[in-house]
């Protein structure tokens, strides 16, 4: 006989009475995640929110929405909840890219699903294409409906069955979520506009200069350029409202439950739509506090471990990742720690990894990776790094002056040096990129530019050196190694598969022409594609080395995301170690970062462990280490394991 269930209170009994009508094992699962996440939407919420009504308030959302699930959704929630870890698998290959620069719609994507599949992706990025104000809106980061997706692009049912479609192929479907602001033609921001006081309070707004004035003493610019200053005086409000990226993008007051409760229904709708994962944009800035640059307040991780919860209640298939570029120290509490570990983000970008990666290719030094790399504190075993090369972002030289400091260097002239190296500003450089967003004031300038133009092949047809072409492949299959090898998702952008370049034609587009991120945005040419066979091509030396790694890097457990990776230093500055040492059998990765061969002694190898017999399984060969030294050849990666276990047949 089964036991009876304890009579329901609270929040409890409200979700069996709302759900009543769902039948009683729909119910009965519902409570039983209510039961487990409760305590950390509870905990988080009384972090930040003094309403007592709140919480009964998003029981009813979170009923509401569980009533709406489809059939289909229902069941990958189940096969998610019994493999928790499913996208921390060595499988889990990501692609992001602009749906309408992949194709012209979504029912285009929808139609090259197979060539993700050949290529071996698992999980697919969008950028943002929830509706955004017309004319400039930060490359749709500036939404103004939710509820709805770029007339362009089609329509919220064609995103279900893109959405079903990718389900249908073991794929997943990730979309942003901007959460730090809204565009100014947004409904909450017209209302607010219009004098209705409950949406004023949706934003930051001030009569006079006092309030702005006093947090300007602490706040960063973003785009000094184009958009200086955090604020902007708005006639219809008669104040002045923050405005941290552009004028026209709106920053959310968070402090005001009734965000809360929008969000929360914005994402469970997108949930029963099918999306598989939230990219949190911005939410590095969610929480405003003067005195500080309102950056990483712990506010912000206690709304998104609320937030969280409420998703893992109505729709466990779905998951969550920080856009967060913030320091190592910084980043890892996206990913939770103390109160909040493993509660919070499912993923955050590995940022620092990017940065270093290209860093180590200008100097042909690695020194400074491990050092930046080793001050990350560990993250919760349940949740994983998103690593890349290259990013639709323009790149914004994280270097740590303490870091620098540490192999001799100095910060500001490293990252100098390294602006101008990849704006191809200095005679020794490979690349061809652009800087992006030069600040005087500071020094600082980003820079823009594709992963295969800023590692040369640019620059290698230009002047029609084929030895120049060789090695500018063979640095890209190198550095992708690297990132493929980390451990967590790792992620092409689009284009970067067929060595795609510099697309100089944005400044042809009115929107486009004064951001320079375009350039590494181009459309996908298709018929460039087709060549993605061919070993004499670009295009098929990228795209099959590409899927090389991919497919050794599914077979290795040693790469599952929960494990750790310590990057080791050796006797040569241009090669590096990265060890992992999960319970599935240790790893051994070996990278020469240089143009020119390089040579170390067998014993920085088999130190950490690895018989003198190893297993290079890149390449799917054996590896002599009985010899006092090995030769690395120029850019060579190696992933060396013990032999593998041949079962006779």
């Amino acid at each position: 006989m089964h036991s009876a269930r304890p009579a329901a209170t609270g929040p409890t009994a409200l979700a069996r009475s709302l759900l009543a009508p769902e039948g009683e094992a729909e119910v009965d699962g519902f409570v039983d995640r209510l039961d487990r996440w409760l305590p950390d939407l509870v905990q988080a919420l009384g972090q930040v929110y003094q309403d007592p009504q709140l919480l009964p308030r998003l029981v009813g959302l979170m009923a509401s929405a569980r009533r709406q699930r489809p059939t289909r959704l229902r069941e990958l929630d189940r096969t998610r909840l019994l493999r928790p870890d499913w996208l921390q698998l060595p499988g889990v290959i990501g692609y992001a890219a602009y749906a309408d620069r992949f194709a012209d719609d979504l029912q285009g994507v929808r139609a090259r699903v197979p060539y993700l599949r050949e290529l071996g992706v698992t999980y697919l990025h969008l950028m943002p294409l929830l509706k955004p104000r017309p004319g400039p809106n930060d490359g749709g980061y500036a939404v103004m409906d939710y509820n709805a997706v770029r007339d362009d692009l089609g329509t919220m049912a064609d995103l279900v069955d893109l959405a079903d479609t990718l389900h249908e192929q073991g794929m997943s479907l990730t979309l942003d979520l901007v959460l730090n602001h809204v565009a100014r033609e947004h409904q909450w921001a017209e209302r607010a506009r219009a004098g209705e006081e409950r949406y004023r309070e949706y934003f930051h707004v001030f009569a006079d200069r006092t309030g702005p004035d006093a947090y300007e003493r602490s706040l960063p610019e973003v785009f000094p350029a184009f958009a200086p200053g955090n604020f902007t005086w708005d006639d219809a409000l008669q104040g002045w409202v923050w405005t941290t990226f552009n004028a026209w993008q709106w920053d959310l007051n968070w402090s005001n439950p009734d965000v809360f409760a929008e969000f929360a229904e914005i994402i469970l709708s997108l949930a029963n739509h099918g999306i598989d994962c939230l990219r949190l944009d911005a939410i590095a800035f969610l929480w405003k506090r003067e005195g500080t640059d309102s950056q990483n307040q712990p506010e912000v991780h206690a709304i998104t471990q609320a937030l969280r919860a409420i998703a893992r209640i109505v729709a466990p298939a779905m998951a969550f990742k920080a856009e967060a570029i913030v320091g190592p120290q910084q980043v890892v509490a996206y990913l939770g720690t103390g109160a909040h570990a493993g509660k919070v983000s499912d993923l955050a970008y590995h940022n620092s990894l990017m940065v270093q990666v290209w860093s180590a290719l200008a100097a042909r030094d690695v020194r400074m990776l491990v050092r930046a790399l080793e001050r990350f504190p560990a993250k919760p075993p349940t949740a994983s790094w998103a690593t890349y090369l290259r990013c639709h972002d323009d790149i914004g030289w994280a270097i740590d002056d303490e870091d620098a400091a540490a192999v001799g260097w100095d910060g500001g002239a490293h990252r100098s040096f390294l602006s101008d190296f990849y704006a191809g500003e200095r005679p020794d450089s490979f690349a061809r990129g652009e800087v992006f967003q030069a600040n005087p004031a500071t020094g600082d300038r980003r820079i823009s530019g594709s992963a295969a133009s800023l590692a040369g092949v640019e620059a290698a047809l230009d002047a029609d050196d084929q030895h120049a072409l060789d090695l500018a492949i063979a640095r890209l299959l190198c550095a992708h190694a690297i990132v493929f090898g980390f451990g967590g998702p790792p992620l092409l952008f689009m284009g970067d598969e067929l060595a795609l370049l510099n697309d100089r034609t944005y400044s042809e587009v009115p929107e486009h022409a004064d951001d320079n991120r375009w350039l590494h945005r181009p459309r996908m040419p298709w018929d460039l594609a087709e060549r993605r066979h061919d070993p004499a091509t670009i295009e098929g030396r990228m795209f099959q080395g590409l899927v090389r790694l991919g497919r050794v890097r599914a077979s290795l457990d040693s790469l599952h995301a929960s494990g750790e990776t310590a990057m080791v230093e050796t006797s040569s500055p241009s090669v590096l170690l990265a060890v992992r040492r999960p319970a599935a059998g240790l790893m051994i990765q070996v990278y020469n970062v240089s143009e020119t061969g390089q040579q170390i002694a067998s014993a920085e190898i088999t130190r950490h462990g690895l018989p003198a017999l190893a297993w290079e399984r890149l390449a799917d060969r054996s590896v002599q280490l009985t010899e006092p030294t090995i030769d690395l050849p120029p850019y060579s990666a190696w992933w060396l394991t013990e032999p593998p276990v041949r079962v006779a047949t």
